[in-house]
């Protein structure tokens, strides 16, 4: 359902999928249904819950505005259909925690499209962190970059945030997860800036404190930044025993001598590249982790996990984490600032001594050398 930009990848990746056989999609474009029915051959809707209705449906993917998924994840549930939907779940922390009530009730599968969880090098991350590899987490930050919208144009949905747009729901949802992943979820936020660089209805950068029992953590996040070529996600995380650089394309380790260090891990510098740590997939489409996150989707639903693999993973219950934190950000960006009434005197560095004072103190200690020598003699 949405055969957008991300409903098309995954169409393309399940498609090619060895166990699974695609049925029929949903679009509200007519021109959409109409070329893709005549080159895949699949059964176009435009009503969704008619093709809930009409089709023997296993399973649906939902890559649609975040603002229809709630209704449209409600229906699939009630008919039966394991879900797949892209982040965030919902734009209410409220129906996010409905949904994965629903879902647990009915035993249904459900996973939710946080992709860099399936990131082979961000997963080494949250393995070494289960191991106390770098000690306590004292603090984190959470950044992500990228060159989405470098103009003022016209407004789509991912220009309104009422619809799910704007850079906190469609680009801080990546790090934040990430975030509640390794930390849980926060106990407070504040300092949230919510601010607008080329967008008129909603925000281009989004910058906030996390507070958690123990730690705090950063979040940094511009998704108006020319100087990144396409989204760059980075987490830092700083501990007692050590640290923990990890992105994309690799996991880099530094262990204090005081750490115990994991199997091919040793004291110092230690890089893990996500070439060597990342399975290989049956179809590639913009990264592994993409088919990675649906082939385990489906190997869910057919009941086919691997030993040892989790029985949920970026499950509904897991995104309403997330969606409670957004909302808590939104929140916090709304309260009002306390001004400051007046010039603040700010503690600085000791006044250096004029030089004609510092004349005087020196011919008065010679002074008084002299005196007590004489006295001495």
């Amino acid at each position: 359902m949405g055969i957008g930009k991300m409903g098309l990848s995954h169409l393309s990746i399940l498609r090619q999928h060895p166990d699974v056989q695609s049925v029929a999609m949903c679009d509200s474009s007519g021109f959409v249904l109409d070329v893709l029915g005549k080159y895949t051959g699949l059964t176009s809707y435009r009503d969704y819950d008619r093709m809930l209705r009409e089709e023997p449906l296993d399973g649906v993917v939902i890559a649609t505005p975040t603002k229809a998924h709630f209704p449209m994840v409600r229906s699939a549930i009630e008919h039966g259909v394991n879900v797949f939907c892209e982040k965030p779940l919902t734009l209410s922390a409220n129906q996010s925690m409905e949904l994965a009530e629903l879902a647990r009730r009915s035993g249904l599968r459900t996973q939710v499209g946080y992709h860099n969880r399936f990131v082979a090098a961000f997963a080494e991350a949250k393995r070494l962190l289960e191991l106390g590899a770098i000690g306590e987490v004292k603090h984190a930050l959470a950044e992500a970059y990228g060159p989405v919208v470098l103009r003022a144009k016209a407004s789509t949905w991912r220009g309104r945030r009422a619809e799910g747009g704007g850079a906190l729901y469609d680009y801080a949802a990546h790090p934040l997860d990430l975030l509640t992943w390794y930390l849980g979820e926060p106990s407070a936020v504040s300092g949230t800036v919510l601010g607008n660089i080329f967008s008129v209805e909603t925000e281009d950068e989004v910058y906030a404190t996390l507070h958690y029992p123990k730690a705090s953590a950063q979040l940094s996040v511009n998704w108006s930044d020319e100087s990144y070529r396409k989204m760059s996600t980075k987490i830092t995380l700083t501990g007692t025993l050590g640290r923990i650089t990890v992105d994309r394309q690799e996991c880099q380790v530094y262990l204090r001598e005081q750490a115990i260090c994991p199997s091919g891990y040793q004291h110092g510098w230690n890089v893990r590249y996500t070439t060597d740590l990342t399975d290989q997939v049956w179809f590639y489409v913009r990264g592994e982790e993409y088919s990675a996150e649906l082939d385990y989707f489906v190997r869910s639903v057919a009941g086919n996990l691997r030993a040892g693999e989790p029985a949920e993973r970026n499950s509904f219950t897991s995104a309403a984490v997330t969606d409670r934190v957004i909302e808590r950000l939104v929140g916090d960006a709304a309260l009002p600032t306390t001004p400051v009434s007046g010039p603040v005197a700010l503690p600085g560095p000791r006044r250096q001594q004029e030089p004609a004072s510092r004349v005087r103190q020196l011919r008065s200690r010679m002074q008084d050398r002299w005196q007590r020598r004489r006295q001495t003699a």
